[in-house]
């Protein structure tokens, strides 16, 4: 072997050693909802071990705690609410910890349910729940899974853009997502807003009906991310690029195909993940839906989990709307720097380098334009005029 090869290989032995994940079993925490698929399918595929490390899956029980074990370090990064993560961020919703977006996981895929009595009075959707309200001589009650969360700004954005105050109006709680349907059931609550399995798990217990689905409200919204905290990401950057790789992979799989999907939801089913029959899992996952009312439909903003790799971006505007409508909401008392506090928690540059791995195409501009429910168009550009822009908004 000549001199020039042989420093050809220690330059290459270095780059390996470079590159090599700093710790290669991963700790990750998820709730046992259909859009944690791409995680579990990252370890039962083997996409993990491809990229030199090994997920080692934790059931969680709920938000709280999954906040909690990535404070505390008990978890290395999670499958997690966007909104969770920026008001931890922020210090609302918990103690107040750096945080870091590795990717997002999916989109779309998330329904607000009304309960089956509402239904049988005439409210079934926004403008019919909205006339009720104002009718009714009696409190109403609607469940989200966290404070801050994805489906706490999501009910709130959609009964607001309906007329309804969410925080006057009506008495707004939170309640894990497995314990929905039963509380739905029991009285507790006219409606909730969660992931899957639970909206489609409500109209075949005859308990709720669909009112409308997430990607009705915002039309290819962010979902859950893959989060960790900023001093994991910091120390360990090969790790993390080598997770953000793995499910790219996943994702880009359970997408390809129907069959592919089938095959998922058998996988994500069995008792040691979500312990939900198939048949509460399918349907949605392939996008076949009802309403308990007798519509069925295929709905165009299922559940994604890569479409080109258009689904993972960790968009800098997605993180900025929750912001904002932490702001419209009281939760953050102050204005903050919103592209400042993004740019901090969006770990673009670990997600670009496992993009260029897995040949995953990369968006154009880390900002995206979005036209909501009611209209009202949203693109990152203008935050504290779109806070601020609501009738509806609780505001110190």
């Amino acid at each position: 072997m000549t001199e020039q090869a042989d420093k050809q290989e220690e330059y290459g032995a270095q780059a390996m050693r470079t590159l090599q994940p700093e710790k290669q079993t991963i700790r990750i925490g998820y709730l046992p909802l259909s859009d944690c698929a791409s995680l579990i399918m990252a370890a039962e595929l083997g996409c993990d071990e491809r990229h030199g490390i090994k997920i080692e899956l934790s059931r969680e029980m709920s938000w709280a705690g999954v906040r909690d074990k990535l404070q505390n370090g008990e978890l290395d990064a999670a499958h997690v609410l966007y909104g969770l993560v920026y008001g931890v961020q922020m210090g609302v919703g918990g103690q107040q910890h750096d945080m870091a977006v590795l990717m997002n996981l999916n989109r779309s895929g998330q329904a607000v349910t009304l309960s089956a009595a509402l239904a049988r009075e005439g409210a079934h959707d926004g403008p019919t729940l909205a006339r009720h309200m104002r009718a009714a001589a009696r409190p109403f009650a609607f469940a989200h899974t966290f404070p801050t969360g994805n489906h706490a700004m999501l009910l709130q954005y959609w009964l607001a853009a309906h007329g309804i105050d969410p925080l006057r109006d009506a008495r707004v709680m939170t309640v894990p997502p497995s314990q929905m349907v039963a509380a739905l059931r029991a009285g507790q609550m006219d409606g909730f807003c969660a992931g899957e399995p639970w909206g489609y798990k409500a109209i075949v217990d005859g308990v709720g009906v669909t009112a409308t689905t997430s990607g009705a409200i915002w039309p290819d919204h962010p979902g859950k991310v893959l989060g960790t905290s900023a001093a994991f990401a910091r120390q360990h950057p090969n790790s993390c690029r080598a997770l953000i790789a793995a499910v790219l992979e996943a994702g880009r799989w359970i997408d390809a195909s129907d069959a592919n999907r089938l095959v998922m939801a058998a996988t994500v089913a069995a008792p040691a993940y979500l312990n939900t029959p198939q048949e509460t899992l399918a349907p949605r996952m392939l996008g076949h839906y009802q309403d308990g009312l007798g519509k069925t439909w295929d709905e165009a903003q299922r559940l994604q989990f890569y479409q080109g790799g258009a689904v993972n971006f960790p968009y800098l505007s997605d993180g900025m709307w929750f912001m904002t409508q932490h702001r419209r909401w009281g939760l953050l008392r102050d204005e903050p720097d919103y592209l400042a506090v993004a740019r901090q928690v969006s770990r673009i540059d670990l997600y670009r380098q496992a993009a260029e791995m897995t040949a995953t195409p990369l968006p154009a501009s880390p900002m995206r334009r979005s036209t909501l429910c009611d209209g009202v168009v949203w693109d990152g550009s203008a935050p504290e005029a779109y806070a601020a822009s609501f009738a509806i908004g609780h505001f110190f």
